[in-house]
């Protein structure tokens, strides 16, 4: 089947129309003519397989990437830098049903602070699009940076002087799993976390990355094909640190954070410009990203998380900035008055607010709320919900995930009077 490729759908894939059927075909551009040999279905969908780009639209450029078409990590490095924001702005405003610039990233490449590297028998890089069990092996990560060329190389280095087991996919087998890399863009420090199953590590693992600030070994004993684990030994600092603006950050292997540091800048500031009073609630309060940045304006911050340890890393975070804010374990389903508050931040996970916490805040009437999003399609639904007692004052997004088609919204809510 041959046809030309009309529009990229909502997950960055070109669109070719054949009769009533839609074929889906990942790294495409409209314009592009395209030949689909092979198509399966795929979560309703219909994805091509096997498929050849005959004539290249005019609009492409080169990707950066020489696994660009095969890895699975980005799907839009064939297009201009625009077009992408391009494509960002008109799927938020499609999905939100109102006009949405997006904020580009100040980096396009190098920009991720953290990736996760599987370390197999058919090789030591990321999965290959559409599988589970193949892999794309790889000498260095564009969008993360040249620090990963020379993690690998010493990770090589240590696989062939040792020879240990590495993980079999479909087996669930092997003892190397992954090798994780965090570093902090404005400070330059560096973690490298070797995640393993059960088993014995040679004692000179950490000579191979003595250039790096934070050095651990954790260990998977579950089936879980995760990237992480219970930690085993450390080396060197417990933490890095990541600055955003004013604010100094700890990271840790169990922790999470923004990856793309120079967005997260951009981030903060566009949650802090939409926050009125004095008063604040930092819900999903995950290390307190926001909650600290905001106590460092001078605001009263509180800041609920359902993690024990993302609080405890959050405090460890308000005690080395100096600011004073509080923060506590707690659910979204129980968050006790929010009436007080004069501005409640919500950054809950992909699957949005937890319907309790909607009526709630419908109830309790907190003056505004500012809602951060890496999902429109469960904003768009909480948004619907909200709207019986609130109203959108604006919304903006901003470029956490060049070259992918993931987008991060703040939008900002007002109390209807």
């Amino acid at each position: 089947m041959r046809g030309v490729i009309e529009e990229l759908d909502a997950d960055g894939m070109g669109v070719l129309k054949a009769g009533r059927r839609e074929i889906h075909i990942p790294f495409t551009s409209p314009g592009d003519v395209v030949e689909v040999k092979r198509w399966r279905r795929r979560k309703r969908k219909l994805i091509a397989v096997d498929f050849e780009v005959v004539q290249p639209s005019d609009e492409r450029v080169e990707p950066r990437c020489p696994h660009f078409g095969t890895c699975g990590g980005c799907l839009l490095q064939h297009l201009p830098y625009g077009r992408q924001i391009e494509f960002k702005e008109d799927k938020l405003s499609r999905i939100l049903g109102m006009s949405v610039n997006v904020k580009p990233s100040p980096v396009i490449y190098g920009h991720r602070n953290r990736i996760d590297v599987v370390i197999s028998t058919k090789g030591i890089g990321f999965r290959k699009r559409g599988t589970w069990w193949d892999v794309v092996d790889i000498e260095e990560c564009p969008v993360f940076g040249k620090t990963s060329a020379k993690v690998l190389s010493s990770l090589r280095e240590f696989i062939g002087d040792h020879k240990p087991g590495l993980y079999e996919i479909e087996k669930n087998e092997g003892f190397l799993r992954y090798i994780v890399m965090r570093e902090g863009k404005f400070t330059g420090e560096l973690m490298v976390n070797l995640v393993t199953s059960e088993g014995t590590l040679p004692e000179d693992f950490p000579s191979y990355f003595d250039y790096a600030d934070s050095i651990y070994w954790s260990v998977n004993r579950t089936k879980s094909d995760v990237s992480y684990g219970e930690i085993e030994k450390f080396w060197k600092s417990e933490f890095i640190r990541e600055r955003l603006g004013d604010v100094v950050y700890l990271i840790h292997p169990n922790s999470f954070f923004q990856t793309n540091s120079h967005s997260a800048v951009i981030l903060l500031e566009e949650v802090s410009k939409r926050v009125d009073g004095e008063r604040v609630l930092d819900l999903y309060s995950g290390v307190g990203t926001f909650g600290v940045y905001l106590a460092k304006r001078g605001l009263n911050v509180e800041g609920i998380e359902a993690n024990p340890f993302a609080i405890e890393m959050a405090n460890r975070n308000v005690e080395i900035n100096g600011v004073d804010a509080t923060f506590r374990v707690g659910s979204d389903r129980d968050v006790g008055d929010l009436s007080g508050y004069d501005t409640v931040v919500l950054d809950p996970p992909r699957s949005g607010l937890h319907p309790k916490l909607i009526k709630k805040i419908l109830k309790d009437k907190p003056k505004s709320i500012v809602y951060v999003s890496c999902n429109p399609n469960t904003l768009a639904e909480n948004l619907g919900k909200l709207s019986e007692g609130y109203s959108v004052e604006d919304a903006v997004g901003i470029d956490m995930f060049p070259h992918t088609p993931h987008v991060e919204t703040v939008v900002k809510l007002k109390l209807k009077v």
